[in-house]
């Protein structure tokens, strides 16, 4: 994109906390966008690393001036994402994830649909890559943009055509836009995102999901760190029902409720023998459904990682469906418990 004077200055907020390994990929693929650089600055939001990731981004800094390293004392995204705004010097604010590399369009097309569209919010499809060649880690990234595994997220597994939606990864703001809607929630270390998209459309914002703006993301590289995000996604997403007095998605409860169908008819069958077949049938017909995804992603990528595909599949609806119910309950029995201790530092992978 040539200079021109209607080009807004563009403040970029990266949160990261020991991210060594992509931190420096991310910003390089940062700074080489086509958008004038004289009208981007790059805020790294730092949860105080202690891996080398400081270390990285101030040796990039020494050669790029746009560049900044802030602090973030309380480590989480949400408090990372408010210290950015805060020190924002840009009328358009774009949250960027320190996970992922981005084309040299990346932020001149966000910019551009949000000019012509007037969206509050823009954002763009993530292509999750295996972190990886293992066929564990092939099989984690194509089982979080498989529509099986995270449903009917469009950000996640893609779309044809521009789609207001109730939330987008990412994102492109106008700075006063937090003016009115307020800042990120910091109670919601994980779906802080949706919680902030849902208090915009509240207020009649629009959100706006593009095709032909993507970012290439580094998918988690074990079943622990897959099981430990996918658990926070669900045990906070009751949290964010309860905020804003509602469910936002009919797809969020299909995991808790496959959760309980299995503990039920497990339960039912230990107390009446003869209907555990109940159990078996609902188990035999997620494994045979799994196992077919497995057998189709297998042609491409590797007998190996198909055979890894049941195994992700379980991993990221059990998780996510466990993480849900726990929070129901501890809403239910403990309502005025606050958000889950165990969480507060998710940044560090």
């Amino acid at each position: 994109m040539s200079k021109s004077t209607t080009n807004p200055f563009i403040t970029i907020i990266v949160p990261c906390r020991n991210e060594v390994r992509f931190i420096g990929s991310c910003l390089l693929s940062i700074l080489a966008n086509a958008y004038p650089k004289d009208l981007v600055e790059i805020l790294v939001v730092d949860g105080l690393s202690d891996d080398g990731t400081r270390k990285e981004v101030e040796r990039i800094a020494a050669d790029h001036p746009s560049v900044r390293m802030l602090d973030n004392p309380k480590r989480t995204t949400p408090a990372a994402l408010n210290v950015g705004i805060q020190q924002a010097k840009g009328d358009v604010l774009i949250r960027m994830d320190a996970h992922a590399t981005y084309p040299v369009d990346y932020i001149s097309k966000l910019v551009e649909w949000q000019r012509k569209t007037g969206a509050d919010n823009v954002g763009g499809v993530r292509i999750a890559v295996p972190a990886d060649q293992t066929p564990m880690a092939v099989a984690i990234a194509r089982g979080v943009s498989h529509p099986f595994g995270v449903g009917t997220s469009h950000y996640q597994v893609g779309l044809t055509e521009p789609k207001r939606v109730d939330t987008v990864w990412g994102g492109c703001f106008k700075k006063e836009l937090f003016k009115t809607v307020g800042p990120f929630d910091e109670q919601f270390i994980r779906n802080q995102d949706d919680e902030f998209n849902h208090r915009l459309i509240g207020q009649g914002g629009r959100v706006l999901l593009v095709p032909d703006v993507y970012a290439f993301y580094v998918a988690r590289n074990s079943l622990s760190k897959l099981w430990r995000m996918y658990y926070q996604y669900g045990y906070f997403k009751p949290l964010t029902a309860q905020k804003l007095g509602r469910i936002m998605t009919g797809r969020q409860l299909v995991p808790a409720i496959m959760v309980l169908a299995g503990a039920f008819s497990l339960a039912l069958g230990v107390w009446l023998p003869k209907s555990l077949f109940l159990f078996f049938s609902l188990a035999a017909t997620y494994l045979l459904a799994t196992l077919a995804l497995g057998a189709q992603i297998g042609i491409k990528d590797g007998w190996l990682c198909g055979l890894w595909m049941p195994v992700v599949f379980l991993t990221i609806h059990l998780s996510y469906g466990v993480g849900f119910l726990q929070r129901v309950l501890t809403l239910w029995w403990l309502p005025k418990q606050g958000v889950f201790d165990g969480a507060t530092t998710p940044l560090s992978r």
